[in-house]
């Protein structure tokens, strides 16, 4: 199929003459019909299989590695890797192949200290090892902040680009539609649906990729096709005597310029890791997925498969996303904020359709619209675990510790109502999304990682490697780094980057600092605050250190002590929400309840936290049999063969790309 052409440049075009492939009627029937499917396999098996996502996990390495692959790597992330490839080349592969290390760090570092430990979730391996009920509630409302700036509205706005382009409704009227198919899909058995067709759609999002990728490659003439009409990729109008809308001259190289590019390698090399490894190492979602393998032997396997996986991104995103802008220059690549504004709806840039644009123009009809539903299925998959996800995040590690007597049907009733409010919080959020980091979708992704999750990793990394680390030295960690990286959170926003040819007018600390510079400057003063903090005060008991360190994942569980919190003289102070001591006037009153509530907070904040009198201790459950760390020696030797081969395969892509 020939790409749309683009009027030359001596003609000065108009969005009415840019020609707009959209859906056929084929395609739209395959659209329906896959819905449909999804659908009924839903209801099948919320009839049929009783309490699914409820059966115990047990999974081979195979089965691990591709649920690790598919959990990172969405429609969303299509649409950020080939707009950011369109928009400068191939430097944000680095986030990719970066990726290729964490995974496997966290299946030969991490994963032994959590099996050992006998934790299913993070914040409960958080409060094994340093105990009180402080960092839990952090962990909380960090996540629910992750879940509104990276998760629910970047996918929001994904998907409704994707319905944007193929049937060319307004932005927020294909968010109205994607919600409301989201909820029939919820409402129909949804969850359900997705544990059973997740590997379906992977497998059919993986065909339509790679298919994709042939039929672009094919039409650009090829890599050497590729490397040479780039740099002629140039919109017909754009400001003169400006670089706007000129490719970037390092578009091939991952390493860039340390002070002037879009991506310095020192920050590459050093404050992408950090983010990265809270990701692969840390987060819930990934971490659950390698506990539920059937032995660490396959846990290091599926993380070895997915590390190979990650080499793709590269030639089946941000290559098709620079091909894309060479097919289509004035849309994908306009450089005239009122032209992009009528082309994507977004003045900042149009670089995020290169892959939905793609997908309608080169893709057989049929075979487009089963592209087309399975990426917005997805989508749908994903916003519906994310608000199962943030409703029991807030009515379990929030809403109960208000309200410890709340009913089952008061916890429903507020979750549903906290997930409401988070989709329109969601939706609000979607125009700074837009016009973050010049419209690049997974530009903007990472910048705000950047800020929020440095903190996070480095409590980890300090609680499994340090067994000095205690639970005030994180906690004040913790409370330092998140709200340096809140600071420069807001500054972003309220001093966003200019556009293109516009005067930077921003303060010097966001101009020269770099987002990746600012997350190795997050990590070290974290870590200098734990470091300080932890060796001036008590080091933590025994019962933190055993089987929750990396030193100790070997002690025998029969010496394990009960650790349910950090002992007597700490356990968290259970608040009474009555009044302060009544004296004799009005005024006294409410001084006394003022002082007695400030004395609590302070108390809370220097983790001088104490039980009310006659409490008596509740005794700790005890840690689900843990998969036992043994390995068979050929296949441990195996294993790591593979390690040496999969690293030394990235040491040299790096290399050759750099």
């Amino acid at each position: 199929m020939e790409p749309s052409s683009v009027p030359p440049a001596s003609v000065t075009p108009s969005w009415d003459v840019f020609p707009q492939q959209t859906l056929e009627p084929v395609d739209i029937a395959v659209l329906v019909l896959y819905f449909l499917f999804v659908l009924a396999v839903g209801l099948w098996v919320t009839g049929t299989v009783p309490c699914a996502p409820c059966a115990r996990a047990d999974f081979s390495l195979s089965q691990v590695g591709a649920s690790l692959f598919a959990s990172n790597v969405g429609s969303g992330h299509f649409i950020g890797l080939a707009g950011s490839g369109a928009a400068s080349g191939i430097a944000a592969t680095a986030y990719e192949w970066n990726g290729m290390f964490c995974v496997l760090v966290l299946a030969w570092l991490f994963l032994p200290i959590y099996i050992a430990s006998g934790v299913t979730t993070m914040p409960e391996y958080l409060q094994r090892r340093f105990g009180g009920k402080r960092i839990q509630i952090f962990l909380a409302i960090l996540y629910l902040f992750i879940y509104i700036f990276t998760k629910i509205s970047v996918d929001m706005y994904a998907g409704a680009l994707f319905i944007q382009q193929a049937l060319h409704w307004d932005l927020y009227i294909a968010v109205a539609g994607l919600l409301a198919i989201t909820a029939v899909y919820t409402v129909s058995g949804g969850l359900a649906a997705v544990i059973y067709t997740d590997a379906l759609q992977t497998l059919i999002m993986l065909i339509g990729a790679v298919s994709l990728m042939v039929f672009s490659f094919i039409e650009v003439g090829g890599l050497e096709g590729l490397q040479t009409k780039y740099f002629g990729a140039i919109p017909s109008i754009r400001p003169e005597n400006s670089s706007c809308g000129l490719p970037r001259e390092d578009a091939f190289h991952i390493f860039r310029d340390p002070l002037n590019s879009d991506l310095p390698w020192p920050g590459v090399l050093v404050g992408m890791t950090i983010p990265s490894l809270w990701y692969w190492c840390t987060d819930q979602v990934i971490v659950q997925r390698s506990l539920a393998a059937k032995n660490l032997s396959h846990a290091k396997g599926g993380s070895l498969m997915t590390s190979y996986l990650k080499i793709l991104p590269l030639f089946m995103m941000v290559m098709p996303g620079m091909i894309s802008r060479v097919l289509f220059p004035d849309l994908v690549a306009c450089a005239d904020p009122e032209i992009c504004q009528k082309i994507c709806g977004n003045p900042s840039g149009c670089s995020d359709i290169a892959y939905p644009k793609l997908v309608l123009e080169l893709l057989p009809v049929g075979l487009r619209g089963l592209m087309m539903s399975v990426m917005i299925a997805a989508l749908m998959s994903s916003l519906t675990s994310i608000f199962n996800s943030s409703s029991t995040i807030f009515t379990m590690d929030l809403w109960k510790h208000l309200r410890p007597r709340c009913s089952e049907w008061e916890l429903m009733i507020v979750g549903r109502v906290f997930v409401l409010l988070l989709t329109v919080v969601s939706i609000l959020w979607i125009p700074l999304v837009q016009a973050g980091q010049g419209g690049q979708l997974f530009i903007y992704i990472q910048s705000i990682s950047s800020y929020l999750q440095p903190p996070v990793a480095v409590v980890f990394i300090l609680g499994c490697f340090w067994k000095r680390a205690n639970e005030k030295g994180a906690f004040w960690g913790l409370l330092l780094g998140l709200l340096l990286g809140a600071v420069r959170l807001v500054l972003d926003f309220i001093y966003p980057e200019p556009r293109c040819g516009q005067p930077d007018g921003r303060p010097g600390l966001l101009r020269h600092m770099h987002y990746l510079y600012f997350s190795m400057v997050l990590g070290a003063t974290t870590s200098l605050t734990v470091l300080l903090v932890s060796l001036a005060t008590e080091p933590p008991a025994p019962h933190m250190i055993s089987r929750l360190t990396w030193f100790t994942r070997g002690d025998a569980l029969a010496g394990q002590e009960p650790a349910a919190g950090p002992g007597p003289a700490k356990e968290p102070l259970q608040l009474e929400l009555s009044p302060a001591p009544e004296s004799g006037s009005e005024g006294q009153g409410t001084l006394n309840s003022f002082l007695w509530s400030f004395r609590v907070t302070l108390l809370w904040l220097c983790g001088m936290e104490r039980r009310q009198e006659g409490a008596e201790s509740l005794p700790r459950a005890e840690p689900l049999p843990a998969v036992s760390l043994q390995e068979e020696p050929l296949v441990k030797h195996v294993l790591n063969i593979n390690l040496l081969l999969c690293v030394c395969a990235g040491v040299f892509l790096w290399a050759y790309f750099a």
